[in-house]
Formats: structure tokens, sequence, C-alpha cells
């Protein structure tokens, strides 16, 4: 199962849905896709979806799934790749008036030049990337969370 998670912001990602709809529709996508559309309007014709989820709903489902495709929010990103799953970010763009500025671009590029996650920002490229998935070597993540923490615990005791 493919799963699309659009995050939770007031914002909606129509364009990002209607695409997987659209290469539904066209065939060019058979597997079953689910997604977490939020805020968003466009309502998906040929897939399941829900506006949100709980927490261990979504861990869940990005659990069973085979791929998934997301905004470039954090908490999702993060969420795939501890689960080892392959991942797609497709960034909200402040030019379609998905976002306030372009940080999600940002975010994108980042994990993207870190080899964790494939970016498509274009949506008629979202086919080939999602080809491209199902073989690509992603890194494996390494949380610097505990390196994080043993930092800021050295420099409080140093005060």
């Amino acid at each position: 199962m493919i799963f699309v998670a659009v995050g939770t912001q007031k914002f909606s990602f129509n364009r990002l849905l209607k695409n997987i709809d659209d290469l539904i529709e066209a065939g060019a996508i058979t597997e079953e896709v689910f997604a977490q559309i939020g805020n968003s309007d466009y309502i998906p014709k040929n897939f399941k979806y829900i506006s949100f989820m709980s927490k261990e709903d979504f861990d869940s489902t990005v659990e069973r799934s085979s791929l998934v495709i997301t905004h470039s929010g954090v908490g999702t990103i993060i969420s795939a790749i501890s689960r080892h799953k392959p991942i797609i970010v497709c960034p909200r763009l402040s030019k379609y008036g998905e976002h306030v500025d372009d940080h999600q671009l940002e975010i994108a590029q980042y994990f993207s030049k870190m080899k964790y996650i494939l970016m498509c920002n274009d949506g008629e490229a979202l086919l080939d990337v999602i080809n491209i998935a199902r073989d690509y070597e992603f890194a494996e993540y390494k949380s610097q969370k505990a390196k994080a923490v043993e930092t800021i615990r050295t420099y409080l005791k140093s005060l």
C-alpha cells in the first residue's frame, strides 16, 4: 500500500492529491493507495482517505506501507525513514499558495542530499520518482538525538 500524508496544517495540498488521483485513473498506479488529506478540500475519487489520524493510527499505517509519499513535514519524514520505508517528499510550494514560504523545499533538499528520501517538486515527474523509489538505495537514517542530548547536558554541566 502507498501511504500519502499531507500533514495537519491549515494549508491544503490539493496538487499532490489530484496528481495521485490522476495517476490511478490513468492506470499508472495500480497498488492500493490510502491518504491522510488534512485540510485539503480536494476529495480523492480513486483512493481511500481520511482527514486526520491519531498518532497510533498514523504510525501503524506507515508501518504497513510499501511506500510513503508526503509533504515535507519533518515528523512524517522521520516517522517513515526511521521505519526504513521508501519515501518521496513533495514539498509544499509558496508559488501555489500551499505555504507561506519555501522552507519545505529546503527541508526536502537537505534530506535528499543525505539520501534519506527522494524529492519530487514536479507533479509530472511523480510516476518516474515512484518507479525509482522501488529500487533506490536509501541511506540508513541515524538519529542524532542522543548526541544532541549529550551536547546539551555537557553544556549545562559547564555552567
